[in-house]
Order: structure tokens, then sequence, then C-alpha cells
């Protein structure tokens, strides 16, 4: 089996020693990458250090031009990177060609921003000793981007990342979740294809324990994580100096109101729960019922859950696959075992074979039991059936995680008072909380992190304003 170079400052390379990547499906080998030595991590550090006010100076064509190519080789390369994410995360075929659409769009959508990307203008001669001067306002990268990715979407969060930092002209190093580092070799694959300058990018495919120094070299002022709020936030305490953005966990909430579609409410919810095997930070985890629909929305919802296909990731048939580690699934296991042990019902599901979990449903669950108050992060959801409205947004809150949730209502007074009591960073109303837009702004508060994703968001992210004032104009 052929080895994966790594990119370096925009070049393969290869180092001298290799790592295996698995199916966590059947556990064959998929693929094989070579791992940068020490130096060749120092090697890109200080490239991507030298050409940073190059980059910055980038005309705006030339990173709009290479953010476009990218979207259209994706796109051209769809079905075999699909393959690819399969293979290496287990996540069904269906889903995977879902992220690979989703990536294109991402790309697409940092090259429209790139050409809007632009400064603005203030008059200044508000006041009689300001006459004569108006301020340019422009926006400057903080300088490269350290870009720490998780293993759930192996493409699209790194396109996530790199597309913005490319946009704004920040040079950006990527370090992939060691789980599936094949989506990023293939992504800088591409970027290689681009006029970008050497130094504008890297991939760098290793371990996790040897990140530490990427984080705290000084040299890498940005640091964007996506992945669970322990590491998150230790991180942020390394480099209390750095800008860092922080996308993390969360354990999120649909909220069934009386006055909703249930069968709409049951299919979505049922599927969302499942979906990526649950292994996204707004899988629905915690559904919260009024009391006077709980009964029937249960009898839509779990014939709903029943009817998901689990199975191969490469069958095009399969909604639900396995979970990225035998080690993920056995965890996911033991922590239903715990909430069954203190009193929850398994309303379906609740078994294990192999790396594969059975979407599982549990009313009657503890309020401090691990898959009520901490991210699941596999195919479990938890029902709570709610007395009011009140009683039903105030669950939502009392979490430690704030990114997303969802409310199913017909009433515009119930979806505007979401907006306002939910401590959320998004509020989707009449559908689950896993629905994601690439453009939109996105990211939560609480343990859910700081920062916000989204093209638009995240170029003001990796930048800051500069002011320039012009005097003696006649104005």
């Amino acid at each position: 089996m052929d080895v994966r170079t790594f990119w370096l400052a925009g070049r393969a390379a290869t180092g001298d020693t290799e790592l295996t990547v698995t199916n966590p499906h059947d556990g064959r080998e998929i693929g094989r990458h070579s791992v940068p030595t020490d130096s060749q991590i120092e090697e890109a550090v200080a490239a991507a250090h030298a050409v940073a006010k190059q980059a910055a100076a980038l005309p705006v064509h030339v990173r709009a031009e290479a953010l476009a190519h990218v979207s259209r080789r994706l796109a051209e390369r769809a079905d075999e990177i699909a393959r690819l994410i399969t293979a290496e995360n287990g996540k069904p075929i269906f889903w995977a060609r879902g992220e690979v659409g989703r990536a294109v769009a991402t790309f697409r959508f940092a090259a429209e921003e790139t050409r809007r990307w632009s400064g603005g203008v203030q008059r200044l001669d508000t006041e009689p000793a300001a006459a004569g001067r108006l301020a340019y306002v422009s926006r400057v990268p903080h300088g490269p981007v350290l870009a720490i990715t998780p293993f759930n979407f192996p493409l699209n969060l790194v396109a996530h990342k790199v597309a913005p930092a490319i946009a704004v002209g920040a040079p950006v190093i990527v370090k992939p979740a060691p789980a599936t580092p094949l989506s990023s070799l293939l992504l800088g694959e591409i970027l290689a294809e681009t006029d970008l300058p050497a130094g504008m990018f890297s991939v760098l495919p290793i371990e996790n324990d040897r990140a530490s120094a990427l984080v705290q070299d000084p040299r890498l002022p940005v640091v964007s994580f996506t992945g669970s709020a322990p590491v998150g936030y230790a991180i942020a305490d390394q480099v209390p100096r750095k800008h860092v953005t922080l996308e993390l966990g969360g354990n999120a909430a649909a909220v069934v109101l009386a006055d909703a579609d249930l069968d709409w409410a049951a299919q979505r919810i049922a599927l969302y729960s499942n979906y990526q095997a649950g292994q996204s930070c707004i899988a629905v985890q915690r559904v919260i019922v009024e009391r006077p629909v709980y009964d029937a929305f249960v009898e839509r919802l779990l014939p709903a859950v029943s009817a998901l296909v689990t199975g191969d990731p490469a069958d095009e048939k399969t909604q639900v696959g396995p979970l990225v580690s035998l080690a993920a699934a056995e965890r996911v296991e033991q922590w239903v075992g715990e909430a069954v042990a203190a009193g929850a019902k398994v309303l379906a599901g609740g078994t294990r074979e192999g790396a594969t979990v059975a979407p599982t449903v549990l009313s009657d669950v503890p309020h401090d039991a691990k898959v009520a108050c901490e991210e699941v992060f596999g195919p479990v959801m938890i029902l709570q059936p709610a007395a009011s409205i009140d009683e039903a947004y105030a669950m939502v809150n009392d979490s430690a995680y704030g990114l997303q949730a969802g409310v199913f209502t017909r009433s515009l007074d119930s979806a505007f008072r979401a907006n306002r009591e939910l401590e959320v960073g998004g509020v989707i109303v009449g559908d689950v909380p896993s629905y994601r837009a690439d453009q939109m702004p996105y990211g939560g508060v609480k343990d859910s992190g700081v920062g916000r994703e989204g093209l638009h968001s995240a170029m003001e992210d990796y930048t800051y304003e500069k002011v320039m004032v012009l005097t003696g104009l006649s104005l």
C-alpha cells in the first residue's frame, strides 16, 4: 500500500516514521501516511512565520481564485473523497457525500466572501476639532493560524478553518485528528495545485501529544480548535495571550411544544440523534416534550428510530454506521449501562456490536447521569417530559453546554421567546438543533466554546481592526 505524503510549506514531504489508518467498521487497513519529524514541524512553522507579511498582502483575486479552485476540484473528485471519508471515519456514504458537498460550498462561500472583504470609511468631522479628517478601517490578520481539527467531519471542519485563513491572507498549519488524517492530506494535495506562496499552508498529521509545542509556539498567534471542552480549555489556559477560538461540545436539546407537527418532529429527531452515529456536537441528545403531547410523540418517535438502517457504512442504504473506534463505542455502552443501573428505561436500542451502537432511546434518566449532563457523542437520546413551555426552556438551559437548540412549534411568539431565553449560540425553529448552514455564524456559549465559525465570522475572528486617519481633506 502506498504511503501518503504530508504537506510541508506547500510541498509533499515524508518523515522517518509511518502511521496506519484503519476502517472502524471492519478494522481493515485503508491507508498509511508519513509522519513529520520535529525538524520538519519546525520548518513548517518557520515557513508560515516567514510568509505571513506576503500572505497578508496577497491580492484579493489570488486568494479568491485559490479558494474557488479548491471548491471546483473537491466537486470533481467528490465520489473519491466521500469514499475516503467513509473508509477512515466509518461515516455512512450517504452522509459522507453530504459532507463533501458542504466542503465544496464552504470553499465557494470563502471565495465569494474574499471578493467582498474590503475596508470601510468613517467621517470624523462630526465635531469641529476633527474637520477634514476621515478614517479608513481595514482588517489585518493576527498572523499564522494553527488549526486543530476533529475526526467527525474530517473534511468540512478542516475547510472551516483553512478557507477563512486563506481568505484573509493568513498562513495556516493543520493538525488533523489522528484517526482521520487522510481527508486533510487529500485537501493538501488540492491546495498544492493553487498559486498560493510556499509556506501558506502545511498539513502535519502528528500524534496528539506532539501538538502542545505547536500550541505554545509564539509564531502561531491564532489557535483554532474544535473538539472536547476539557482539551479546548486546557489549550486556552496554556496560551492566555494568544487569540484562541474554541468550537467545543454540546448535549443539544430538541424541544417539542404542544402545537408542533409531531410526525415531522419525530422523523427529524430520530434521524438527527443518530446521524454520524451521534458523533456531532449538535446531534440531538436531549428531547424535551410538553406533557400533553408526550405520549403521542413517543408513539411516533420509536417506530422512526427502529426504521433507521444500521450497518456497513459503504452500503448506500445505511443511515447509522459505527463509531470512530471500539473504545468510543464501549464508552457509550458504559454510559447507557450506568443510566439504566440508576433507574433509566431503555425504550429502543441499548446494545452494541463491535464499534456499532444501536440507536438508543432512554426515558426516566436521572438528572446527574452522564447521558443527561455530559456529551454522549454517540447514538443515544433521552426523553424528558415538561409541564409547560416555561419548564421546557428552563430544562434546555439546565446544562453546562450551550451550542444550539431546536424548537418545534408553530407559534412565532414561542419562537422569539426561545431566541430571547435559551442560552445557546443558535436556535433552530421548526427543526432539530443539528441544522447548520456553512455560511452562518456558528458557535456556542458556556462550555460550548468561544468565537464563531462560518466564513465571514471566522474571517473576522482571524483578524483585527486597523484604523488609518487621513487629515486635511475637503469632505
